[in-house]
C-alpha cells in the first residue's frame, strides 16, 4: 500500500510545476476550494493537488478515469466517505503511536485499534469495489490490491483475532480509584481499587455523594467496599511521578492476563501497518469533494464534459460550449445569471489571441474560463464545457491587474513590467499565458508601445495565449506581427460580439470593432451628429 496512489499510475513519478500565487488568485482557486469544502484541512488538500500542474497525458488520463468512476457511482462515493471517517481516526492513532512516553497497555490498545480499522477499511473497500463495475486503471488496481489482501491466507485469522480482542478489551468500562491522605488531608498515595465491566453513571455518582453527605458521621469506617477488590498502590502523587503514568503502569499489572493475550495474538501481525492507508485520505478527499460538487452543477442542467487528452506536439485545443466555472457556482447557490457558452480553439493559425471588446463585455470572464478549463482538465476533473480536447500545458501563467498595495515601490507600470518579465523567463512554448487588461495603467501610447513588443515575443515563444485589451490598435497589428516574426502559432484578433448595440458575450475571430461598437451605441442612444442635428432642427 505504501507505493499505491490514486494520483499516479504505477512506477510514474510526479513531473509537476507549481501554479504561482498570482495565478491561483487570478483563477480564484481559493474561492473554488472554499465552495468544495467547509473544512480548512480539506481545502488545503484540494488546493495542494490543484496547484501542482501535471502535464504527462498518462497521469492526466489516469486521474480522469478514476474521477469518472467515482462520479458515476454515488453509492461507492458514500461508502468511501464512511471509510474516510475510519481513516481519520487511524490518523489520530498514528500520532498517539509516536508518543514514546505512553504505557505498554496504551500502545497495545493503539495497535489493536489500528488493526481493527485496517480490517474494516480493507473489507469495506473490497466489498464496495466488488459491487460496482469500475473501469478505470486506478480503481481496478485498487480493487486487485485489496482483493488480494482480503483473500490471502491470514486475513480471516486477523479478522477473527481482532474481533475477539476488541470484545475482550471492550469489557473494561471503568476504574475505581482510592486516595490516601496525610494528617493535613493532603493526598499522598493513589491507587486503583478495581477494574469494572460497567461504567459509572452520573446519576449514580451524584446519588452516592448525596447519601454520603447526609450521613451523621462524615467519615466512613474502614476501607472495605462491597464488590471491590483489595487496593493496588500506585505510588506517591508528585510532579516527578505523574498520576496517569502510575495508573497506566498498575493497570497493566492488574490486567496481566489480558495484556499478555493481546501481545501474543498481535505478535503474528508485525508486518501489517494500517497507517499506510492514511496516505489515501487526501486523494479520496480530492476526488469525492469534486464529484459531489460537480454533481450539483449537473443537476442544474449545466453541461460538464470529460476532456480528451491529446498527446501531440501541435499544442492544439478545441473547446465547444465553454463557460466560466464560477458562473456555475453562482447557479448552484441560487443566482440566476445567464451562462453564455462559447467555442474556442488554439491551432497554428489561431494560437495567440488579442481579444478586444467593450467594458463589461465578458473579456475577463472568458480569459479566466479558459484557464480553469486547462486547470480542471489536467487535474483529471470534468471541465465546464460541452466538449473539450486539448494538449496539456506545462504551466499556466496569468497577468491580471496588480494589487495597488503591491505597487508602492515600483509603481503599477513597473510592477506589471516586472511580473511580465518573470513570466517570459519561466514560460515555454508548451505553457498557457493569460493576460487581462495588461499595461492599461499607463498612458495609451506607452502601453501600446510595450504591448506590441510583448505580442512579438509571444509569437516568437509560440505559447497558447489570450491577451485581452482595450488597445484595438494592438489587435489590428496581428497580421503585421505574423509577417515580421517567425513562430509556430499565429496571432489573431478575437472580439466579443455585439448585437444591436448590446453586449452578447459571444466571441468570434474578426478584426477589432471598437469604432463600429461606438457607432452602434451612439445610434442606439441618438447621439450621432445626424441624430443630434435633426433634434436641434426640430427644436428650431
Amino acid at each position: 500500500m505504501t507505493s499505491f496512489s490514486l494520483l499516479y499510475p504505477e512506477e510514474v513519478k510526479s513531473d509537476s510545476k507549481v501554479l504561482s500565487e498570482e495565478a491561483c488568485n487570478d483563477l480564484s482557486v481559493e474561492y473554488i476550494c472554499e465552495k468544495l469544502s467547509g473544512e480548512t484541512y480539506e481545502q488545503n488538500v484540494i488546493r495542494n493537488i490543484m496547484t501542482h500542474i501535471e502535464r504527462d497525458p498518462a497521469v492526466i488520463r489516469y486521474r480522469r478515469d478514476i474521477f469518472d468512476d467515482l462520479f458515476h457511482f454515488p453509492k461507492l462515493r458514500e461508502r468511501i466517505k464512511e471509510l474516510l471517517e475510519e481513516l481519520a481516526y487511524l490518523k489520530d492513532l498514528e500520532r498517539s503511536a509516536k508518543d514514546a512516553t505512553s504505557s505498554p497497555v496504551w500502545r497495545l490498545i493503539n495497535r489493536l485499534q489500528e488493526l481493527d480499522v485496517y480490517v474494516t477499511c480493507i473489507s469495506g473497500i473490497y466489498q464496495s469495489l466488488s459491487e460496482h463495475d469500475v473501469q478505470s486503471e486506478g480503481m481496478l488496481r485498487l480493487k486487485d490490491f485489496v482483493g488480494n489482501l482480503y483473500r490471502e491466507n491470514g486475513f480471516e485469522q486477523l479478522h477473527d483475532d481482532v474481533k475477539d480482542l476488541v470484545n475482550e478489551v471492550g469489557r473494561v468500562k471503568s476504574l475505581s480509584i482510592g486516595v490516601n491522605l496525610d494528617n493535613r488531608l493532603m493526598p499522598v498515595e493513589v491507587g486503583i481499587v478495581s477494574i469494572n465491566d460497567t461504567p459509572f453513571s452520573k446519576p449514580g455518582l451524584l446519588s452516592n455523594f448525596l447519601d454520603f453527605a447526609s450521613q451523621k458521621s462524615e467519615i466512613h469506617g474502614g476501607t472495605d467496599f462491597d464488590g471491590m477488590t483489595k487496593i493496588h498502590t500506585v505510588g506517591k502523587v508528585s510532579g516527578d511521578d505523574p498520576l496517569m503514568s502510575n495508573l497506566s503502569r498498575v493497570m497493566t499489572e492488574m490486567l496481566g492476563s489480558t495484556v499478555r493475550q493481546i501481545k501474543n495474538r498481535l505478535s503474528r501481525y508485525t508486518n501489517i501497518s494500517g497507517y499506510s492507508l492514511t496516505k489515501m485520505i487526501p486523494e479520496f478527499i480530492f476526488y469525492i469533494r469534486w464529484a459531489d460538487y460537480l454533481e450539483k452543477i449537473k443537476a442544474k442542467g449545466i453541461p460538464l464534459c470529460k476532456a480528451e487528452i491529446v498527446d501531440s506536439t501541435q499544442r492544439e485545443t478545441h473547446i465547444h460550449g465553454v463557460y466560466n466555472f464560477k458562473l456555475a457556482i453562482r447557479c448552484v447557490e441560487g443566482k440566476t445569471d445567464e451562462i453564455i457558452r462559447n467555442d474556442l480553439e488554439f491551432t497554428p493559425e489561431h494560437g495567440i489571441y488579442i481579444m478586444t471588446g467593450p467594458n463589461r463585455g465578458g473579456k475577463t470572464t472568458l480569459t479566466q474560463a479558459v484557464g480553469l478549463v486547462f486547470l480542471l482538465a489536467q487535474c483529471g476533473l470534468y471541465v465546464p464545457a460541452e466538449s473539450c480536447s486539448l494538449t496539456p500545458v506545462d504551466n499556466i501563467y496569468t497577468h491580471f491587474p496588480a494589487d495597488e498595495n503591491k505597487t508602492v515601490d515600483l509603481g503599477r507600470l513597473g510592477e506589471e513590467s516586472k511580473r511580465m518579465s518573470q513570466i517570459f523567463s519561466e514560460a515555454t512554448g508548451n505553457s498557457l499565458l493569460l493576460f487581462n487588461e495588461s499595461l492599461a495603467t499607463t498612458s495609451f501610447a506607452e502601453g501600446l508601445y510595450i504591448a506590441k513588443d510583448v505580442v512579438r515575443a509571444l509569437r516568437y515563444l509560440g505559447a497558447r495565449t489570450i491577451f485581452n485589451t482595450h488597445m484595438h490598435e494592438l489587435a489590428m497589428s496581428a497580421e503585421e506581427v505574423n509577417r515580421q516574426i517567425k513562430g509556430d502559432l499565429k496571432v489573431a484578433s478575437l472580439i466579443t460580439g455585439i448585437h444591436e448595440g448590446k453586449r452578447s458575450y459571444k466571441i468570434f475571430i474578426a478584426p477589432p470593432e471598437g469604432v463600429s461598437y461606438a457607432q452602434d451605441i451612439a445610434k442606439k442612444y441618438g447621439v450621432t451628429f445626424d441624430q443630434l442635428s435633426e433634434k436641434m432642427h426640430k427644436n428650431g
